[in-house]
């Protein structure tokens, strides 16, 4: 009797090592997709985010993916589009990584009027979502190219639709959202680009994503400083982490961001994106750059966006690797 207690309590202990082993593994990957390896460079927008659970998601494709052929890429279960300017969207692409330079990539490849999002989405039979008045543009566009229209999805402020395990839920984003005319086939592109216009398709917005293994991050998006980054992102949501653009002029500025991520936002970590400058030399930050002024301003661990290094962070918004 006494054998078999102890044989039960040596199972027991085994089967717990076994099932808390996965807890220690159960990070969310993210890995920018610049356009140089290693470094954080002037069109950088493109992030992958990856559940525990194997989603994927593909956030502001941009001009640094190099296609839907781009090894980087791997699967892609959905596709993110916080606005429609060339540089988020993408009216053109890098035709390899590492083309051109840091400060100014080589982006010369044409993917209009379909975009770089547009391509990879139909490639990769991901699912393409967004806010405000985009999606019925983007299905016409996707069924006129052979793909599946009810694969573009809404969601609007204040819902949240699942992609695997991952709840992708749309917040407010103070910035333009006007789509060029070269997206626009037919007369009516050819007129907005005579007369300098673009096609208004609702205002744009910034993402929540909350994971499976309790991570919930803030996508800024293009955008100014609101309320809602304090009350919707923080109150309620409780973002622990927070990839904001720091560009200055279009969007926040280094002052102004860091402080929405230490004022408003309150993240465990934040990912600066979308600096508009060569910001990294050999991985490590230029002096003064933008970059280098949001650094020094921000309170939160700052984790920067390495083109092709992949971070893991917890449930927590702890950066566990790679950072």
């Amino acid at each position: 009797m006494q054998r078999l207690i102890v044989g039960l309590s040596a199972f027991t202990v085994a089967a717990l090592l076994v099932t808390a082993q996965p807890a220690f593994a159960q990070n969310v990957k993210i890995t920018p997709l610049g356009s140089h390896d290693g470094e954080f460079c002037g069109r950088d927008r493109a992030m992958v985010f990856e559940d525990p659970d194997g989603t994927r998601i593909l956030y502001d494709a941009g001009r640094t993916v190099a296609g839907a052929g781009d090894p980087r890429l791997g699967d892609i279960d959905a596709i993110l589009v916080s606005h429609v300017h060339g540089d988020h969207l993408g009216d053109s692409r890098i035709p390899a990584v590492n083309a051109g330079e840091c400060g100014s990539p080589d982006t010369s490849v044409k993917t209009t009027p379909n975009s770089n999002t547009v391509d990879i989405m139909i490639a990769k039979n991901a699912k393409l979502i967004m806010g405000s008045e985009m999606p019925g543009f983007f299905a016409n566009k996707v069924e006129a190219l052979g793909g599946d229209p009810k694969s573009v999805q809404l969601v609007r402020f204040g819902g949240s639709r699942k992609v695997g395990g991952v709840a992708v839920t749309t917040v407010p984003a103070v910035h333009s959202n006007g789509l060029g005319g070269a997206f626009i086939e037919g007369e009516l592109g050819e007129h907005l680009n005579t007369a300098g216009l673009t096609a208004y398709v609702g205002p744009p917005t910034g993402y929540v994503l909350t994971f499976t293994n309790g991570l919930v991050a803030y996508l800024s998006g293009d955008t100014g400083v609101t309320a809602e980054q304090e009350t919707v992102v923080r109150k309620q949501y409780g973002a622990n982490l927070a990839v904001i653009n720091i560009g200055d002029t279009f969007t926040t500025g280094p002052k102004e961001a860091a402080f929405v991520i230490d004022e408003l936002v309150k993240p465990a970590s934040v990912i600066p994106s979308h600096a508009n400058e060569g910001a990294t030399q050999g991985g490590s930050i230029v002096a003064g750059t933008r970059t280098e002024a949001f650094a020094n301003a921000v309170k939160a661990p700052l984790h920067l966006p390495l083109s092709g290094r992949t971070m893991e962070f917890d449930g927590k918004g702890k950066c566990m690797a790679g950072c």
